[in-house]
């Protein structure tokens, strides 16, 4: 999930004769350069649609402060996306890390397809690092309405690894900057922002995998914000339109193959689960309809002050001060600077680096209490990631810092968003990256707490100063770090010489201790060991 590490497996391999396979599976494109880029600017809210109606009046009689809902279960940020696509009737502007070509993804490009045919402009700007196998979404281009564009794309457009990593290996400067944001905007009238991005463990509809994150409803000025920030990434040079990359899978004949196959029942992307799990029709809760009732105004939005931060998409030269532009991490440490009393965190990946540290030492040093909650390795969707998380928790409890690491079998489903059904299964991990300050400031987006969120990849997300919000995430913290739900870790009071870490959980009602990081198996804390000894924190 994390594309760096495709460079690993090949760096062993002769360079001369990768050029050679490489040269013969890559497109002629030259990334980033020399392609067309008209300008195209998002469509002002109208009060003459139902999106318009329903949110502009409301935004204006809130003034300065934008309304927020937040989308805690899985299935509610499919179903709503889907809802918010069908109410669109001018505008759609959609951008994510990734869109897959599975069932949840399917769904959406159905209703992406039909918002083209009765008139809405459609825009989808998908990162290219994770695209792998799910070429059949790029065939949206072919759609009369449909602008589809792609980020920093690979050279090579086939699927063999060893040829995919030589690409990562010869433009690893390049490739490494990826574009991390999710966010969908409707008839620029209200959004959609969070950690989410397309696929079914995403929506938590797959019993292989299933990701805890957030979205949030957003309605109010801070829906005009986000429709110029996706412009900025639109109109990016790296932003580069998906024909001009991939010639196959945007042709006409695309299109209609992929049409055809989604006009199927029971098609190919639904045939992997269609035993083990229910689509997300019959899935608990999707009878729900958590956008329209918004748009009703059964669901009342809260509103409070709400502040945009983000990457520039040429975060790379701002981050290394070549360039005037935004970086979100400046904005978070500040917020966090701010602590007085107490800072929560939820991040899958937690790799700081050394100015994070010291913001963190500078919080316990006011006796603010830090609560951590992350993945455990048994939970971890990224194996290299936990390798390089595992080097900082002696030191944080040190300091006092509280960690806690989500177990993959839950106990119960308090906060995880995600029915008992599904959580049977035991692949539960953290996707979600929430923040809360003191209890007043809350932020939710796409940044995880690594040195890669940090410098890598471009993210975004927004401040919320409501102390509604962030009792809510407060709540579902305190819910995910129950010792059914969590190993709460701690050092060994009685351990001689180096400190050693102890593992506490509930088990069958009973609270059990581990000596040794609870794991799927040997071979997993084996794999964990071995890569802890490679620098890679600048990577991860």
């Amino acid at each position: 999930m994390r594309p760096a590490f495709m460079i690993l497996p090949v760096r062993v391999c002769t360079i001369g004769f990768l050029a050679l396979l490489l040269a013969a599976g890559c497109t002629t494109l030259p990334p980033g350069t020399g392609q067309p880029h008209p300008p195209s600017s998002a469509l002002e809210p109208s009060v003459e649609n139902a999106l318009g109606k329903a949110f502009v009046p409301l935004a204006k009689s809130h003034g300065d402060d934008s309304g927020f809902r937040m989308l805690s279960a899985g299935i509610d940020g499919l179903t709503a996306r889907v809802e918010m696509i069908e109410a669109a009737q001018r505008s759609l502007d959609l951008q994510t890390y990734i869109f897959r070509a599975d069932v949840s993804g399917d769904v959406i490009a159905r209703a992406l397809l039909r918002a083209a045919d009765r008139g809405v402009r459609v825009r989808v700007l998908t990162d290219d690092g994770e695209a792998k196998g799910d070429e059949r979404i790029l065939s949206l281009a072919a759609k009369p309405g449909i602008e589809f564009r792609l980020f920093n794309p690979l050279r090579y457009r086939g699927h063999l690894k060893l040829l995919r990593g030589a690409d990562w290996l010869f433009e690893e400067g390049r490739l490494d900057y990826r574009m991390h944001n999710k966010l969908m905007v409707a008839d620029n009238a209200v959004a959609i922002i969070g950690g989410r991005n397309i696929g079914d463990q995403y929506f938590q509809i797959d019993p292989e995998s299933q990701f805890g994150d957030d979205d949030v409803v957003v309605a109010g000025p801070i829906v005009q914000s986000l429709s110029a920030v996706f412009d900025q990434f639109w109109n990016s040079d790296l932003a580069i339109p998906a024909p001009v990359v991939d010639k196959r899978h945007t042709s006409d004949k695309a299109l209609s193959d992929y049409r055809a196959m989604l006009a199927k029942d029971g098609d190919q992307a639904g045939a992997k689960h269609a035993e083990s799990a229910p689509s997300p029709k019959s899935t608990p809760g999707a009878d729900r309809q958590p956008f329209l009732d918004i748009v009703s105004g059964r669901t009342q939005l809260i509103w409070s002050p709400m502040k945009l931060i983000y990457d520039s998409p040429d975060k790379k030269d701002v981050d290394k001060g070549n360039s005037p532009g935004r970086l979100i991490y400046r904005a978070l440490a500040e917020q966090a600077g701010a602590v007085k009393t107490e800072l929560l965190m939820v991040t899958p990946y937690f790799i700081p680096s050394p100015e994070e540290l010291q913001l963190l030492k500078e919080e316990r040093d006011r006796n603010a209490r830090v609560r951590i909650l992350t993945n455990s390795l048994a939970a971890a969707p990224n194996t290299e990631a936990h390798s390089g998380y595992i080097h900082y928790r002696v030191g944080l409890l040190q300091q006092g810092v509280e960690l806690y690491e989500v177990r993959a079998l839950l106990g119960n489903t308090r906060g995880s968003g995600q029915s008992k059904a599904i959580s049977r299964h035991g692949n539960y991990g953290l996707h979600a990256k929430l923040f809360v300050f003191d209890r007043k400031v809350a932020f939710v987006g796409s940044m995880n707490f690594d040195q890669r969120s940090k410098h890598l990849n471009t993210e975004i997300g927004v401040l919320i100063s409501s102390p509604e919000l962030s009792r809510e995430i407060g709540a579902r913290f305190d819910a995910l770090t129950q010792l059914d739900n969590a190993y709460t870790v701690t050092l060994d009071d009685g351990a001689v010489g180096k400190p050693r870490l102890v593992w506490k959980t509930q088990e069958d009602g009973k609270v059990i201790e581990y000596r040794k990081e609870p794991a799927r198996n040997e071979w997993q804390r084996l794999k964990v060991k071995f890569l802890s000894a490679i620098p890679l924190d600048k990577e991860l």
